[in-house]
Order: C-alpha cells, then sequence, then structure tokens
C-alpha cells in the first residue's frame, strides 16, 4: 500500500463513516477542515482528498466501524507504515498480534509478524514494541537478521 491507494481507500469510505458517525456534511466538512461543496464533491467521486485529509479522517474516526474493518484494529499503524517507508520509526507498545497478525519468525523473543488484511510486515521487541514496519519481507527480514546477530 502507498499513500495514493490509502487515499483512495478513505475517499471511497467517507460517506459511510459520516453517515455511521450520524452526521450531516456541514458538520463533517467542519470537523476534517473542508468544505461542504469540497466534501461533496469526494463523496461524489469527482474530488480527492489529500494525503493530510485522508490521515486526518482515519486518526480522527480511528473507532469507526468502517474505518476498522477497512484498516484492521489502527489504522494508526497503517499511516505510520505508509509515511515512513524507507525510514526508521520506533513506536509504542503494541498488543503482540492477537487479532490481526500472523506469526512469520520469533527468535529470542523478537517477533516478525504479518498483517492479515494489507499483508504489510513488522518487526516487535521482546515486549512487543514495534522496532520497524515496511510492505518488504525481505527489508524486514533483513533488519530482524542484524538485530539478532547484535545481540549475540
Amino acid at each position: 500500500m502507498d499513500k495514493k491507494e490509502f487515499i483512495k481507500l478513505v475517499n471511497a469510505k467517507i460517506k459511510l463513516i459520516r453517515i455511521e458517525n450520524d452526521l450531516s456534511q456541514d458538520k463533517m466538512s467542519e470537523i476534517i477542515g473542508l468544505s461542504k461543496k469540497t466534501l461533496v464533491e469526494i463523496e461524489k467521486g469527482r474530488s480527492t482528498l489529500t494525503w493530510a485529509g485522508a490521515v486526518c479522517v482515519a486518526t480522527l474516526f480511528e473507532h469507526s466501524e468502517i474505518i476498522q474493518m477497512t484498516f484492521g484494529d489502527d489504522a494508526n499503524e497503517i499511516i505510520k507504515t505508509v509515511a515512513f517507508t524507507h525510514y526508521t520509526n520506533s513506536s509504542p507498545k503494541t498488543l503482540g498480534g492477537k487479532v490481526w497478525w500472523r506469526q512469520i519468525r520469533e527468535l529470542n523473543g523478537y517477533k516478525i509478524q504479518q498483517n492479515v488484511l494489507f499483508q504489510h510486515y513488522r518487526m516487535l521487541d521482546k515486549e512487543n514494541g514495534r522496532i520497524c514496519s515496511s510492505f518488504e519481507l525481505d527489508e524486514i527480514e533483513k533488519r530482524f537478521t542484524e538485530l539478532i546477530k547484535s545481540l549475540e
């Protein structure tokens, strides 16, 4: 997934998110910082959110069932993975992948997991803190190997 794909998903769900939260177009546009006209155009598929706008919607409505069904249990993790592609990003402790994650590899308490919805990967430390994430398994496995070697 890249920024364009993320934006496209949020664009496609914005009207459902608005309806789910029982918001008028006026109120929704005020909340996310757009004109009502722009929101209407996005809902009709004639315009699009920016990256910042899509992140805003996904973050403000992170507890929305629509957002959770679209991005899994943590839309912010998808946002960070997309935003920090090719950059190291340490994140706070996770729940360890109990719901949306498949275990790929584990060694000395460190784990590689894959998200079952979007197929991106992450590496967790012994306390389930996210060390890094990427859509490229090779990149994660390389970092995993480097980490394990540095601990020996």
